[in-house]
């Protein structure tokens, strides 16, 4: 096992969304999934706690309802609260994820203040449960063919990287990073976008949280792009793909739906876990892995196979 450099072992995480499938709540439908929570958060947070340790996983991501910070405050009453019941447990949050769909639209520049709020916002409940992460992402593309077109050429990206200044300068009052993921059919998805989008903003204050199987499903290489870009990696997403997408999506509300019949668990597609393990570990979010598994129906059982899968490509 390759160790850090203070000669430990990195800490497992997950992103929460791996608890949203329907299958693992005895319920017919995510529609179904999301009122439970939103009518039952104690019991929600109870569920996803307890199978967190069983997976012999210590860390989380938290993203979009049901697990997001709302339904923390909701179950828990406070940040300080849901921080000493998960780490009684050994478990702690890494980082919060913002939804596209829940916070201002970064393309429109009246937006600003708002954007910047809701960031600082997230960051105070980060500090408060002794997390320094924020994750984010850049707006979506359209669909191709889209009249007028959309491109995402140079003065688009000098546009998201000037708002990613303000709000990683913001968010960096409160020890927090800013790190932006790399989202299939977004515009942070092409490795070109990954790279454009690096070279226009501050080292100091914006970093990358590079997703596999997003780069892979562009038909980029995610490592690659993690050795060119190793230095601003902040936290990584380890995610398999099957095979890069071979069709123009419709990108409406409906574009994730599309793109989850690329993905796959750890070690069953077409990421090279062991580059992509070496290149991580060259990096300053070295001491997470992050499995992410959308929506898996035993996801203890995937979340034990994705860390056996990393612990290989990592011996």
């Amino acid at each position: 096992m390759t160790l850090l450099n203070d000669g430990t072992e990195p800490r497992f995480a997950t992103d929460v969304i791996t608890f949203y499938h329907p299958d693992f709540w005895g319920l017919e439908s995510a529609d179904a999934v999301r009122a439970w929570a939103l009518a039952n958060p104690e019991r929600f947070w109870e569920r996803v706690m307890n199978a967190l340790v069983e997976a012999g996983v210590t860390g989380i991501e938290l993203t979009f309802a049901p697990g997001d910070i709302d339904s923390v405050l909701r179950a828990f009453g406070s940040a300080p609260a849901f921080h000493r019941d998960l780490a009684a447990r050994g478990l702690s949050v890494v980082s919060t994820f913002i939804a596209d769909s829940e916070s201002p639209d970064w393309r429109h520049g009246e937006n600003l203040p708002g954007i910047v709020a809701d960031a600082e916002r997230r960051a105070a409940f980060l500090a408060e449960v002794g997390a320094e992460l924020l994750v984010a992402g850049l707006p979506m593309r359209t669909t191709f063919g889209t009249r007028p077109p959309f491109f995402v050429d140079a003065a688009y990206m000098a546009r998201m990287a000037d708002i990613a200044h303000m709000v990683g300068e913001a968010v960096a009052q409160f020890g927090v990073k800013l790190a932006f993921h790399t989202e299939s059919n977004s515009t942070l998805w092409y490795e070109r976008d990954i790279d454009l989008f690096m070279a226009l903003t501050d080292p100091r204050y914006v970093w990358l949280c590079p997703d596999s199987c997003h780069i892979a499903l562009g038909g980029g290489d995610p490592v690659a792009v993690a050795r060119r870009h190793s230095q601003r990696i902040a936290l990584a997403h380890w995610k398999d793909a099957v095979k890069p997408i071979d069709v123009e999506l419709t990108i409406d509300e409906t574009v994730f739906a599309q793109q989850q019949p690329y993905m796959t668990e750890l070690g069953t597609g077409i990421v090279d876990w062991k580059g992509w393990a070496d290149a991580m570990s060259l990096t300053p979010g070295a001491g997470i892995v992050l499995i992410e598994l959308d929506e898996a129906a035993d996801p203890v059982a995937a979340l034990r196979a994705g860390t056996a899968v990393v612990q290989e490509a990592r011996a």
